[in-house]
């Protein structure tokens, strides 16, 4: 994975700046002042940091941060934008975030709009970024155990214990508010009783709910129903003027008038039709209502019926089926504590065998651990010596907790004494940021194999270091990037000349405003820059320079 491009645009004193990037090891130089920070502030933000509209340019309403990375199997990355509805990668992973002065703050994913918390997730997989201050993130005993498990390549043992671990605790859970206090269970098994009778003495049915409800609003209407369809049945058939009557005679007329001109004929039949079509629903709607003339005890059952159900669902449910299947969790639940010594018994069974299983597990991950542990001591050791503590010392301290956590039995304590004579103190006692600084890029440098992130970010961690030392660390980011692509901003000329490739940030104010920009420099650029930053451009400063850059 390699960033390829970033776009910066109005944010604090950046107008537009698109600035493309190449691989290995980039030293981004420049004034105090200059701005050099704005490249972080970027690149925090698509990281998914807090950010506010005082970052918004001066006079413009939006700024915006695009990056573009580039890779050649997006696999992995895909699997995981289809799960969140996100557009999959082709060649290229864009991500990019507005802010607005309106307050409208938005970020996307190859164009498609996410939330903040998934850039955040992404960008923690896509950039480590170091800074100044950053180093505070060692010193948390989890993060240092999270070190040792990336060096001892613990993820498939330590997700093993994980699930032991939470499936312990979920019996353990269920074992504890089984044991309960005996007038609590005595409490809550008489309401389980009553809940599961009351339910259970319905003998519902989910069909039976639309059923009633269709008889009862029948059965309750019924009385009017009976005389519309009677009245409509009279009218046709029953009544001195009933209309099928009258109809009776006007067929006699057409087939009078069908014998003195047959082309009346289909007339005739027409009218025929009608009459017998009539007369079939007269019969029918008789018989609709004397179905109807339900007695009042029927139609009393049925409101009770329908009480019942309205009871039941105010209690236990906004349907039938809702009601059923909370008697079926009572039943349920209530069966459970009946049988509680039975069932005690068996989850203790069960505490006993995960228990187990995660003690075996917590000793397969230890000797993980503690076998990786003193090899990762030696190798901080050694990028130490090379950082300019020549007779320090480090050693990784694995201690069992009491109690186990998700990560497993152990914690780890990461130890460091810069001097001869002085005793192996924890990293969190360190007061020099000098001297946690290097300590910082001596165990990066150590975990880079093992270390997934494509981009290593680091800002001034090269900080109160100076003369062979800064060429040490210059020599250690090199070669932290033949496994990674490495973002330096740095004021020391040793670690700039180490870089493949060299950007200088400038400040110019044009018509009153402030811009800053960034160019590359090389060959005859890059010598005068390096001179710059060893105090001039004199002849002796050109020359160091140039001795520098040849020495890379």
């Amino acid at each position: 994975m390699l960033l390829q491009l970033l776009r910066i645009k109005n944010l604090a004193l950046v107008e537009d700046l698109e600035w493309e990037i190449a691989p290995g090891f980039t030293a981004i130089t420049g004034e105090t002042g200059a701005g050099k920070s704005i490249i972080i502030g970027a690149l925090q933000l698509l990281l998914g940091e807090r950010a506010d509209k005082s970052l918004v340019r001066t006079g413009a309403e939006t700024c915006t941060v695009e990056a573009i990375f580039q890779d050649n199997d997006f696999a992995k990355w895909n699997a995981r934008f289809e799960e969140s509805g996100i557009e999959p990668c082709d060649n290229d992973l864009i991500l990019k975030r507005s802010l607005s002065l309106s307050g409208t703050n938005r970020q996307f994913i190859n164009g498609s709009p996410t939330t903040l918390a998934n850039l955040k997730e992404l960008g923690d997989d896509l950039v480590d970024l170091h800074g100044p201050h950053d180093h505070q993130s060692l010193l948390s005993p989890d993060r240092q155990l999270d070190l040792l498990d990336a060096f001892a390549n613990t993820d498939e043992a330590r997700q093993k214990f994980g699930k032991i671990f939470r499936q312990l605790r979920a019996l353990e859970a269920e074992h504890a508010a089984l044991n309960t206090a005996e007038t609590a269970r005595e409490q809550e098994l008489d309401l389980l009783r009553h809940q599961v009778n009351e339910i259970a003495s319905t003998n519902l049915s989910a069909e039976e709910e639309a059923q009633i409800e269709s008889r009862y609003r029948l059965a309750s209407n019924s009385r009017r129903l009976i005389e519309i369809a009677s009245a409509v049945a009279t009218k046709l058939s029953e009544a001195d003027d009933a209309i099928l009557s009258q109809l009776g005679e006007t067929q006699k007329l057409l087939r009078e008038l069908e014998k003195l001109d047959p082309s009346m004929a289909t007339v005739a039949n027409t009218h025929e039709t009608a009459v017998v079509e009539l007369s079939e629903i007269a019969r029918d709607l008789s018989r609709y209502a004397e179905n109807l003339d339900l007695d009042p005890e029927q139609l009393t059952i049925l409101e009770e019926r329908v009480s019942l159900f309205e009871t039941l669902k105010r209690k236990y449910g906004a349907t039938i089926s809702e009601v059923i299947a909370f008697g079926d969790r009572a039943a349920e639940r209530m069966r459970k504590i009946e049988g509680r010594d039975e069932e005690l018994q068996r989850l203790t069974s069960e505490i006993a065998i995960h228990s187990a299983e995660l003690r075996w597990a917590g000793e397969a991950l230890r000797k993980l651990r503690a076998k990786a542990a003193p090899k990762l001591s030696e190798m901080v050791r050694r990028n130490l010596r090379d950082l300019g503590f020549k007779q320090s010392q480090f050693e990784a301290k694995m201690s069992e907790m009491e109690t186990p956590r998700a990560s497993g039995f152990d914690a780890v304590d990461l130890l460091f004494s810069p001097n001869p004579g002085e005793p192996l103190k924890p990293m969190r006692a360190i007061a020099s940021s000098g001297e946690i600084s290097r300590l910082m890029l001596a165990i990066k440098s150590a975990l880079a194999a093992q270390d997934a992130v494509p981009l290593l970010v680091f800002d001034e961690i090269d900080a109160n270091v100076g003369g062979e030392i800064a060429h040490a660390v210059g020599a250690r980011m090199r070669e932290l990037a033949k496994r990674h692509q490495v973002l330096c901003i740095t004021h020391l000329p040793p670690v700039a000349a180490a870089a493949t490739s060299q950007f200088v940030v400038t400040k110019e104010v044009r018509g009153g405003r402030t811009f800053t920009q960034l160019r590359e420099v090389s060959g005859k650029a890059r010598r005068q820059e390096i001179a710059r930053m060893l105090g001039g451009k004199s002849d002796e400063a050109l020359k160091l320079a140039a001795t520098m850059l040849d020495q890379h």
